[in-house]
């Protein structure tokens, strides 16, 4: 295994996936903490997809470590701790507390946190991580459910999660290339600084990120810095050249699309299913606390739509409708009522003949895979920019596209569908 990585969700960790296996690597998706005895070692790179992000710290850190452990003991060379490329946390974690913990683990006293994706407009210019053209804390992140993002410096908030220096290696550096980055990292080593945050503006950036990081133990960062890691296999002749994948085989049977982000992007995408005719129901979270609106209602309510095209069934709400929602039920609460309700619903549907699932929103999509028993993934063509189809290489056979509430254009739930061989069935 030439690189193990820990995500801290499910899609991110998909999303890393298709970065890794588009660079060539033969890649596998672990669902959760890997069960003693798993066979992890005939892939080049093992994903190991937690859900970790927005738990207690002293769990995620507990979680992310074992996950580790087993990457590491099947042979991993280098460990890759993939978070969000929005920086989803808190003050308290968990990025810092697992990029510690995982320090500790590998015996390293330095590492770097680039959570750039230039591809899905996520940079960072002087330490400050930007969304599109906008700061991240004036993008629509500052209005997360569960983990709203505030501060943009990233630096700072690195510095409020974590007992070490940070530092930061800004663009003029890294302009210069690998050998200027390797220097900068052994001067902000000798300051005292244990984690550095790394401006990065484009792809480009990103390969000189991961030529300088090519002996480093543990790596942190979103998906994008695999870009730059997988170029170090490619270079050294340990992967074939890449072969894009243009469609994916699916089993047979219905589609549904559950939706458990309220972010901008996702609501266009409903917004735009919709318009076009796509059979939908949204859930509504007061109902379901009652009892007035189950999963079983809501499965029913699938398997009762005409032909075999794809019905929608969703969950998300603007920031006014979220804000009502959490004043009346608490914030945790009533996300943990949309997971367990779309989670449930998806094992409802898988049970009467639905194969293909395209699951909006990391919290959502980690909920659903495991209520449909997913344990490993193959990852196939790519719907848009860090979202592919997948499919399960374990148990009942089928293909998710699992998708980060902000990715995908207006048009993904409209289009995805176009990538997979073999009819949509009624059934």
């Amino acid at each position: 295994m030439l690189i193990g990585a820990v995500a801290d969700d499910i899609t991110g960790a998909t999303d890393l996936c298709l970065m890794l296996s588009r660079a060539g690597l033969r890649t596998v998706q672990y669902i959760g903490v890997p069960l003693a005895g798993a066979h992890l070692g005939a892939a080049d790179a093992v994903v190991v997809a937690l859900k970790s992000r927005s738990i207690p710290a002293a769990d995620a850190v507990a979680m992310s470590c074992d996950a580790a452990r087993a990457l590491l003991d099947a042979g991993a060379g280098q460990l890759l701790f993939k978070y969000c490329s929005t920086f989803d946390s808190t003050d308290q974690g968990n990025i810092g507390p697992v990029a510690e913990a995982l320090m500790a683990l590998t015996g390293t006293d330095f590492t770097i946190a680039c959570p750039s994706f230039p591809a899905a407009g996520r940079t960072v210019y002087k330490g400050h991580l930007f969304v599109g053209s906008q700061l991240l804390s004036d993008s629509p992140l500052k209005d997360h459910p569960l983990n709203p993002m505030t501060d943009a410096n990233l630096v700072r908030v690195l510095g409020r999660q974590t007992s070490v220096e940070i530092g930061l290696i800004d663009f003029t550096t890294i302009a210069q290339g690998p050998d200027a980055l390797r220097n900068a990292f052994d001067a902000e080593k000798a300051a005292g600084r244990r984690i550095v945050v790394l401006d990065t503006l484009a792809d480009a950036d990103l390969q000189v990120i991961g030529a300088a990081c090519a002996d480093m133990p543990l790596v942190t960062g979103g998906s994008g810095i695999a870009l730059g890691l997988a170029q170090n296999f490619f270079k050294a002749g340990k992967v074939s050249p890449p072969r894009a994948e243009a469609r994916m085989r699916a089993p047979a049977g219905r589609t549904v699309i559950l939706a458990g982000s309220c972010s901008v992007a996702t609501r266009g995408q409903i917004t735009a299913a919709r318009n076009a005719g796509v059979p939908a129901i949204a859930l509504d979270v007061e109902a379901i606390a009652m009892g007035t609106q189950t999963a079983a209602g809501i499965a029913d309510w699938a398997l009762w739509q005409e032909g075999g095209a794809p019905v929608l069934i969703y969950s998300s709400a603007d920031p006014d409708v979220l804000a009502h929602i959490h004043a009346t039920l608490g914030r945790h609460q009533s996300g943990a009522l949309v997971e367990t309700t779309l989670a449930d619903v998806a094992r409802r549907l898988k049970n009467r003949g639905f194969t293909r699932f395209i699951v909006a929103g990391g919290e959502t999509s980690g909920a659903v895979v495991a209520a449909l028993d997913v344990v490993m993934l193959e990852i196939g063509p790519e719907i848009d920019p860090g979202v592919p189809w997948t499919r399960s290489i374990d148990g009942a056979d089928l293909v998710l596209a699992l998708k980060s509430g902000n990715f995908g254009k207006e048009d993904f739930f409209l289009k995805a569908w176009a990538l997979l061989e073999g009819e949509m069935e009624n059934v």
